[in-house]
């Protein structure tokens, strides 16, 4: 944990805006990249409905519903940034943001109903509410209407980099299935289903912002491995508030993953590091899914320093995804950039 202290930031409802000061920096607590892209993600959400359109009723109905419940919007903020910091002007980078949040939503749609979530952004999943058919059909028209509107820019590589994407994300989604119940799964091959799973969309909106901006091969590399590093990032703290959290402020249930029998990072490193006593709680409840044995493994996960570790590793992969950008031009989007990995692994929902 060297250096994490000087990493992370100490603002708490850090993607949202606020007009107050934080003690500690000195600094308005309103994110830069919020200020920053207010008026380009205002329109990024006029795009968003525009999209929404079908003459399909219960289409517009479900999609209306899970894009209304809001979230961080954090891969359509990348796009944009990485387009702005090399100085794009055109008209295709909002569209471009739009259609990564719409991958987005459809893998939600589709997510919720292979885990049988109830509870998403604090309110019922639309599974819960239309019913499993009614969200994986919508969840197809989203990705369909991605596409749709991918073809918009007439740029092929785009085309490429999100159907290698999206292909990358369904074998993700595969790979976790697999490791549901398996308490013989490493450290290495968690990273291999996150970095499929979450990390490669926001690779993807990375890459494709800088595309559309005609980026260097360097620039563009550059800035999709920053999206494969904040990506990581962000799902390793995801996976320690299930643990650490408050279900009101993360929207979901704590304990999920537990329950669906996800082998976390938390929970590898309990069944590597804690006592025989504590792996043992962590194996039974893994193997059977034991949601109901929730406390005992936080208990077993807290006696071992997992969340500490785990944390340690998601600030490790927010350093790289800085490091990696370190020669992009100096702009206001780099340093949003920055703060945003940054900001990405102190947080609490």
């Amino acid at each position: 944990m060297a250096g994490t202290a000087a990493f992370l930031v100490t603002s708490a409802r850090i993607f949202w805006p606020s007009t107050t000061n934080n003690p500690v920096t000195n600094v308005s607590s309103t994110p830069l990249f919020r200020s920053l892209l207010a008026d380009d993600m205002q329109t990024v959400d006029r795009v968003i409905r525009a999209r929404l359109h079908s003459d399909v009723v219960l289409i517009r109905q479900v999609a209306e519903y899970i894009i209304s419940a809001g979230g961080k919007r954090l891969r359509p903020v990348l796009t944009l940034l990485a387009g702005k910091a090399l100085d794009y002007r055109g008209e295709h980078l909002h569209e471009l943001a739009a259609m990564i949040e719409f991958i987005h939503t459809a893998t939600l749609l589709h997510d919720d109903v292979v885990d049988e979530s109830a509870l998403r952004r604090g309110r019922e999943t639309a599974n819960a509410l239309f019913g499993n058919a009614a969200s994986v059909l919508v969840g197809d028209f989203l990705y369909t209407r991605a596409f749709q509107m991918m073809v918009t820019t007439r740029n092929m590589a785009i085309l490429e980099v999100m159907a290698e994407a999206t292909n990358i994300i369904a074998e993700g989604e595969v790979l976790q299935l697999l490791n549901i119940g398996n308490t013989d799964v490493t450290e290495a091959q968690y990273l291999q289903v996150i970095q499929y799973k979450t990390a490669k969309l926001f690779e993807a909106a990375g890459r494709v912002g800088a595309l559309i901006a005609g980026a260097t091969a360097e620039q563009e590399q550059a800035l999709a491995d920053y999206g494969m590093h904040l990506g990581t990032a962000f799902q390793i703290i995801d996976d320690v508030l299930d643990y650490s959290g408050d279900a009101d402020t993360i929207g979901k249930s704590l304990g999920d993953d537990l329950a669906e029998g996800k082998p976390t990072l938390p929970l590898i490193y309990t069944m590597r590091h804690g006592t025989p006593e504590a792996a043992a709680t962590v194996r039974d409840a893994i193997e059977n899914a034991r949601g109901d044995r929730f406390h005992e493994v936080l208990a077993a996960v807290q006696s071992c320093g997992a969340l500490d570790y785990a944390k340690g590793e998601a600030v490790r992969a927010a350093e790289r995804a800085v490091a990696v950008i370190a020669n992009l031009p100096d702009s206001s989007s780099k340093q949003a950039l920055i703060e945003l990995a940054r900001l990405s692994v102190e947080r609490n929902s």
